[in-house]
């Protein structure tokens, strides 16, 4: 009885929703609009994980990203990405552990309290994929990396009315590049990245 009142309310709930609020951003990169654009930070993540002893993959993530991208869908190699992210919203739902990271252990928040990420090169690699080289300055230090990125859709956000693109991509880089080694090799020198990205166009 109890599930049967959830999806009944549930149901009620989305009937008295507009019809627009059911509308989803078009997949297809082929009718992507061009422009410039915003990060829309609260459905923006940049997501990290690592090797622990080898047993599992750890995960944790940053928010309140900001940044821009230019884009004109057709001619991808005229983009440009620019992308900022406060090291001190690290979360790994572990305060302990969140604590250490922002410490001088490993990413030393209070002294680097920002990494950022500036494309250099664009390059298509399919209907909607491309590989994107860029600089990123963490802990102090600036080093390529590349992401491998995917459209993911395109359109009005029924919310906020903007024209928004949406992307993921994922990328792999080595933290003793940038002076971050406690606990190589126990916790893997390699983090892996994977992030879900919403862009607004102004």
């Amino acid at each position: 009885m109890r599930k049967m009142t959830v999806l009944m309310l549930a149901a009620a709930a989305l009937a008295g929703l507009p019809a627009a609020i059911h509308a989803q951003g078009n997949p297809s990169a082929a009718v992507a609009e061009g422009g410039v654009f915003k990060v829309e930070p609260s459905h923006t993540r940049v997501g990290f994980g690592v090797n622990h002893m080898g047993f599992t993959e750890y995960f944790g993530e940053f928010s309140g990203v900001s940044g821009g991208l230019s884009l004109n869908p057709r001619n991808i190699a005229d983009a440009k990405l620019d992308i900022t992210l406060p090291v001190d919203s690290i979360s790994t739902t572990n305060a302990k552990l969140d604590g250490e990271i922002k410490s001088a252990m490993f990413l030393d928040a209070g002294k680097f309290p920002q990494a950022r990420f500036v494309a250099t090169k664009v390059v298509s690699t399919g209907n909607g994929t491309a590989t994107i080289t860029g600089d990123l300055t963490l802990h102090g230090q600036t080093h390529p990396i590349t992401l491998k990125a995917s459209f993911v859709g395109g359109g009005t956000n029924p919310m906020s009315k903007a024209y928004t693109l949406g992307f993921n991509a994922t990328g792999v880089f080595k933290r003793s590049d940038f002076g971050v080694t406690t606990y190589v090799p126990v916790v893997s020198d390699e983090v892996t990245l994977r992030i879900s990205a919403a862009f607004e166009r102004q």
